[in-house]
Parts: C-alpha cells; structure tokens; sequence
C-alpha cells in the first residue's frame, strides 16, 4: 500500500521550469534514495512531497492519518522552547508519555498511603500495562541510544537550544524525528554533519525504521547500505531503479545501452518505411503508403514528445491513451513535413556528466613515502604519532579520522610545508606531487573561471572553453567570478586545475566534498584509471572502498596503519570492539569479586556475625545484579548493531528494572555498614 502518491507534478520559478510531468508513489516501509546532478531541483521536489511547498501543476494524496518527518539540509528552525536544552527537546516528544508516568506516580502514591481497592488495583494494572505497551519504560534509554548514536557527548544534553551551531541544530532535529517515528520520513542530506561514526549508527537505524523513507544523500555508501529503489531526478522526469546505489549503477549502464539499441532499430525502421512511402505514395499502392506514412507520422510525433517510452505506449496502448499523458505538437501529413520531423530525432540523452582524465607525467620510483619514528602538529602541540609507513608506485592510501586530527597538517608536513615534529619523511625518486587542498584558497576570487584556467595552462581561449565544457562550465559559466561560484562549481574548477598538472603523486584533501553524485562518479573513474600513487584525505566511504590498498586511521592522537582495504579494515575494528568489550567484562567482574567488605565494630560477636551474614548477602545479590546489568549492557549493545529494534526495546526495559533494584540494594548495603 502507497502512503503517498504524486501525479504530473510541475515546479517553475517565474519563466524557468524546474521540472515537469513527475509521477511517484512511495510504500509503507519504501527506503528510497533520490539521486540526480545539482540544481534539477531534488529539494524542491522534497518540499512539494512534504507539504511544505506547493506545485505549479499536479497533485500530491497522503493516506489518511499519514504522519510526515522532514528534515531540511540546513535546520533554522525556531525550536517550540529555545530555552530547552538538547536532553529536554527530547523528553518535549514523549510529553503524553510523561504525563501518564506522572498519574501512574501519583496511583502508586496513593497505594503507598495505604489506600487500596479492587477498583484502584485494576486501574494501576490498566495504566501500568498501556504505560508499558506506550514504550514508558524505555523512552529514557530511546533519548540516550539516539543522542550517543547522533554524536553528542552527555555533556552536550545540557546545552540550551540557542546556543547551538546549525549543524548541532539540524542533529538535535534528526534526533527528534527519529524518536517521534513518524509514517514517512524525508532527509535531505542527513549525513552533512555527521561523523563517520554516527553515520553508520543512522545507517543502521534507518535500515530497521518501521516506516517509509526518502532521502537525498551525496553519500554513495550511505546509500548502499540504507535503500532498496533508487530514484534519478532528470531534467526529462523521474526514472525508477530497484536495488541500492551500486544495484543501480548497473542497472543504468544497462538501460543506456538498450535505450541505444531501439533507438537505432528505431531508426531503421524509420528509413524502411520512408523507404517504402517514397517509392509508392503516388503509385498503385499509394492507399497502403498513406496508411504508412500516417502511422509512422504518429510515431515519430510520439518519440518527439516523449521520447522512446512514448513509442511503446502507441504501440501497447494505442494513440488516444498518448494524448492524454503527452502533449503532441504537430502530426506530419505529408511526405515533406514528416522528412523534416525525422531530422528532428536525436539519440537519448544522457545526463551532462564530468568529463575527467588524469595523466602521469613519468614514471616515478617504486617507493614514494616512507616515515619512520614521525610525530605531526604544531609547535609544542602534537597530533598524533605515526606508526611507520611506507607507500608504493601504483598504491591508493586512505587516511581517515575525525575533524582537526591533523589529516591535513599531514599533507602539508608531506609537501614540505610545515616540518616534522620528530622522526622523518622520505619521498621517492622521480615525484611530481599534486595537491588538491580542501579550502581551495589558491582560486584568486576577481579572476573568471575561464581566467583562471588560461593562466594554469598554454590553451588558446577557444581551447580552454572546450576543455572547461568538460567539467560542465558552458555558455556564460565561464565569465563568472570565482567569488560568485557555488561550492560544487568550486570544486569543479579545482578538479579542472588539477587535470591540468602532469603527475605521479596525487594528494587529495576532501576532493568531492560539495560535489554532486555524477562528478563523484567521474572523479573515481579517474583515479581508477591513473596511473600514478594516491594518498586520499576523504569522508566518502565509496571511493575509499573502490580506491584504498591500505587505510591509515587516525585517532586518540595516534595513527595506525592497516595494510588491506576498507571492508577489511571494518571487520578488524568490529573484531578489535569485540575484544575490547570482553576484556571491560573482565575487569567489571575483577572489580565487583574485590570489593572490600567492611565490618561492624563496638557490637556484640552475635549482632556482628548477623550484619556480615547480611552485608555478604546483599554484597552476593549487588554483585549479581551488577553482572546481569553487564550482560544486559553487552546484549544491548550487539542489538544495537545487528539493528534489532525488538530485542532492545525488551533488554531496555528489563535493564531499567534490574537498575532500579540495584539502587534499592545499595541503599540497604549502605545503610546496614555505616550502622
């Protein structure tokens, strides 16, 4: 069953038209990835979806009682409460909740003054079984499960709401529309202020999300791991792809090459006819020529308008079902206008896409880097501390790791930059090093894009257009102002710089940050086809996995190197986890069979072997109900990661029951030693 359907939905903004004739239907538990170049207009067509937008043409029908969750790129949106801090914005969803514990607390009051009744017991059972069912014993563990998984510190719960950046801001949104569940929830670009870590707990929160999702993402891994149907946005329409975005991929190299394939039958069967129509459109078969040129005069009309799918609904469904989903120009009736009609017809086109090649300049040596005993940062601030690396011709190194651990300081220290705290760098023979620096503040900001381009190279203007075509700056693009380009156009150019440099050693800091999706396809085509060595700073998990033949991470000041790929790599970290989390119970149970007893001085020998009997045994149960909770922890926490929502709902709520027991036992415990 759809929980939302859209017919024909047009959008223009004044005489520009964003896009046209769209149709679409989302299922109750659809994940959907909506995919396309920027500026086709995904985010408006995310608003139109939403509700928070209207369209110039079509119509958009919810299920009754269908709930929508939007989250916007950028949140500037005016909390209810901007006094409430981050941990209160959350208990602000499950205020209903709240308000039943409150009354459910005031019953067990009641009872506690000995007031009982049959009536009043059945009404506590009632209230206490839909409290339960309601979620009322776990929606605390709920709040901490997404706040930790979204990436903010206990310490930031306490933050007010006005103080935050508006990258804190749109998490503290996503955190919230996560714990309100709604019907259908809509993300575009969730992953923006993400951490690789967090991103990979949304990933699992989404794959088990009861409901439907749709959500524009420039993470290619992100979405390989989240959706089931990829959805591309054209300027020609919406076309459906099942599978995630690599299922994807194939399944558009195969549908380009088909499309090819009938439009050259097409074709042929165009000149056939023709063929047949001129030989015999003023003989004795001129009856049976009309008919042909007639029928054909439709067809060609219908391929105009709509293209090869049109065709097919002619044939399948016939001329009249055409009109009334495609407006036709003009049917040719003659031989003259249906020949200049044919001239008319091109291939199918293929959305614009980067056209990128990277050339080595010479061969290089077969080492490239080597360190041994290195220390990076700053004068008397040090990074991190390198294992010893060592790079050669022909590999692809990833170095990964959170904001300001020093990735970038790495490369500077590499190009001679900046000097090594300790230890050395070695380069190999026969490098000519290029760079790619994130911030991009080489770009002279007065200087036109073309400008900028003949200054870097020996092209003659006409040459330098064609060349900067490639990178999809056509027409009037080129006269812009480095000041006046977007980030994705930055990005380009900057690309387009760097394929100007013959060289064997690539260093790339972030290069498909603001890039859309088919420029990121075209720059890992490139580097797939390079010749030369790569050292790749990058948060895109895809082209780290296409590319990387080792991954250097960086953490806890300290890098390490893993000599194999990224899939490798994740199963090591989820093996180190594993250890590390065995070993915690380790030292929980050491702790716990340590704890010192205390003894009772100044009584009698009876009254002091009856407080230590009953001081062991509450020392017995506490350390029991302490190794239960560790259990629970471990079973909560390997839950979590196989994203069975189930299972750590019921483990929730017996932790908070064992919890609270716990506190009464050590409560008891103390009390009985400082007697």
């Amino acid at each position: 069953m759809a929980l939302l359907t859209a017919s024909y939905l047009s959008q223009s903004f004044g005489a520009t038209d964003i896009f046209s004739g769209i149709s679409l239907s989302i299922p109750k538990d659809g994940k959907i990835g909506l995919v396309g170049p920027n500026g086709v207009g995904k985010t408006t067509l995310l608003l139109i979806l939403a509700g928070l937008s209207a369209p110039a043409a079509g119509t958009v029908q919810l299920v009754r009682g269908c709930r929508i969750g939007y989250l916007p790129q950028e949140s500037s949106q005016a909390f209810a409460n901007n006094e409430h801090t981050v941990y209160e914005e959350m208990l602000a969803v499950f205020a209903d909740l709240r308000q039943e514990e409150a009354r459910l607390r005031a019953v067990e009051a009641q009872m506690a003054e000995g007031v009982f009744s049959e009536e009043l017991l059945a009404q506590y059972s009632r209230m206490q079984e839909a409290f339960e069912l309601a979620g009322g014993y776990t929606y605390e563990v709920r709040i901490r499960q997404v706040l930790t998984g979204l990436g903010f510190s206990e310490e930031d719960w306490q933050l007010p709401l006005v103080h935050l950046s508006g990258g804190q801001k749109t998490r503290v949104l996503l955190a919230r529309l996560l714990l309100e569940q709604p019907d259908l929830l809509i993300l575009d670009e969730p992953t923006n202020h993400l951490d690789v870590e967090a991103i990979e707990w949304l990933e699992g929160a989404l794959r088990m999300w009861p409901g439907a999702v749709l959500v524009v993402s420039h993470d290619r891994y992100f979405l390989d791991r989240v959706v089931n149907t990829i959805w591309e946005m054209s300027g020609t329409g919406l076309q459906v792809y099942r599978g995630n975005y690599t299922a994807y991929l194939e399944q558009r190299r195969a549908r380009w090459a088909l499309q090819m394939r009938a439009y050259e039958e097409f074709r042929q069967h165009v000149e056939k006819e023709m063929d047949y129509i001129r030989r015999n459109i003023a003989g004795q078969r001129t009856q049976m020529a009309q008919g042909k040129l007639s029928r054909l005069a439709r067809e060609v009309a219908a391929v105009l308008a709509g293209g090869l799918e049109a065709l097919d609904v002619v044939r399948g469904r016939g001329w009249l079902q055409l009109t009334t989903e495609v407006e036709l120009g003009r049917v040719a009736t003659t031989v003259g206008e249906l020949q200049e009609q044919i001239r008319l017809l091109r291939p199918p086109k293929r959305p614009s896409l980067l056209q990128m090649s990277l050339s080595t300049s010479r061969r290089s040596g077969d080492l490239v880097l080597r360190t041994k005993d290195l220390q990076v940062g700053y004068p008397n601030k040090v990074l991190f501390v390198a294992e010893d690396i060592e790079l050669r011709r022909g590999e692809c190194a990833a170095l990964i790791g959170g904001n300001g651990s020093g990735k970038t300081t790495f490369l500077k220290t590499i190009l001679g930059e900046l000097p090594p705290l300790a230890g050395e760098i070695r380069l190999g023979a026969s490098l000519d090093i290029g760079y790619f620096a994130q911030a991009r503040v080489d770009l002279e900001p007065d200087k036109t894009v073309l400008d900028t381009i003949l200054d870097a190279s020996n092209l003659l203007p006409g040459e330098a257009r064609n060349y900067l075509a490639g990178f999809l700056f056509r027409g009037d693009d080129v006269y812009k102002q480095i000041r006046a380009l977007s980030g994705g156009e930055r990005g380009r150019l900057a690309l387009a710089l760097l394929a100007l440099q013959d060289v064997n050693f690539l260093l790339l800091d972030e290069p498909t940050n603001h890039l859309d999706i088919p420029a990121q396809e075209a720059l890992q085509e490139a580097l797939e086809s390079f010749a030369g060595t790569v050292l790749l700073v990058t948060h895109d998990r895809y082209l780290v996995a296409r590319l990387a033949t080792q991954i250097w991470v960086v953490e806890n000041g300290r890098l390490r190197v893993y000599p194999f790929g990224y899939e490798d790599y994740l199963e090591m970290r989820a093996a180190e986890k594993e250890q590390q989390q065995e070993t915690a119970v380790a030292q929980s149970d050491s702790s716990a069979n340590g704890r010192s007893r205390q003894s009772a001085n100044g009584l009698s020998k009876n009254e002091q072997r009856r407080r230590a009997t009953a001081l062991a045994e509450l020392e017995n149960q506490i350390e029991t109900l302490e190794m239960r909770l560790q259990e629970l922890t471990e079973a909560i926490q390997v839950a979590t990661q196989r994203d069975d929502f189930d299972k750590i709902q019921s483990l929730s709520v017996e932790y908070a029951a064992t919890e609270a027991e716990l506190d009464n036992l050590m409560t008891a415990w103390e009390k009985l030693a400082h007697e």
